[in-house]
C-alpha cells in the first residue's frame, strides 16, 4: 500500500519518478501507474480549484510572466498545438499545477484544461510502463 501512495505523491509532484519508484517498493506496475496518474491528475486539479489566488501566488512568489514570450518552449507549443500539446509535454516538463495556473490565465476553461492534462500523461503512463516492463524482462532473460 505505501508502494502505491508513494507513486501517487510522486505522481502529483514529479510524474517521471512516480512509476518506476512505486514498482521499486514493490507495487505491481499497473498498479502503480494507475496510482501516479490519479496523483498527476489530483495536481492538476486542486490547481484548478485554487484558481485565481494560486495565480497571484506564483505571480507575486516566483515573479512568473504570464506574457507571451515566442522563445520559451511552452509559447511555441502552445501557439503550435494549442491546450492538447502542452497536456502532452507537460508530464516531462513544467508538470500538472503550473500548466493549470498557465493556462488559467489564458482564460482556457478548467474542463478543457483538465482533460488535456489527465488524457496528456496517458501516452508517458503507457512508455514508461512499457520501459519498465521491458526492463524486467531483460534482466529476467538467461
Amino acid at each position: 500500500m505505501s508502494s502505491l501512495l508513494t507513486a501517487f505523491g510522486l505522481g502529483f509532484l514529479y510524474f517521471i519518478s512516480a512509476i518506476p519508484a512505486g514498482v521499486a517498493l514493490g507495487a505491481p506496475v499497473w498498479p502503480a501507474a494507475a496510482a501516479a496518474w490519479l496523483g498527476y491528475s489530483a495536481g492538476g486539479a486542486l490547481i484548478l480549484l485554487l484558481g485565481v489566488p494560486a495565480q497571484e501566488w506564483l505571480r507575486q512568489k516566483w515573479k512568473f510572466s504570464f506574457t507571451p514570450d515566442p522563445q520559451k518552449l511552452f509559447w511555441r507549443i502552445f501557439d503550435r498545438y494549442g491546450v492538447i500539446g502542452l497536456g502532452l509535454i507537460a508530464p516531462i516538463t513544467i508538470g500538472p499545477q503550473l500548466t493549470a495556473l498557465l493556462l488559467l490565465t489564458l482564460g482556457i476553461k478548467p474542463q478543457k484544461i483538465f482533460l488535456a492534462i489527465a488524457l496528456g500523461v496517458i501516452p508517458w503512463t503507457i512508455l514508461f510502463v512499457g520501459a519498465i516492463q521491458s526492463g524486467f524482462h531483460f534482466l529476467k532473460s538467461p
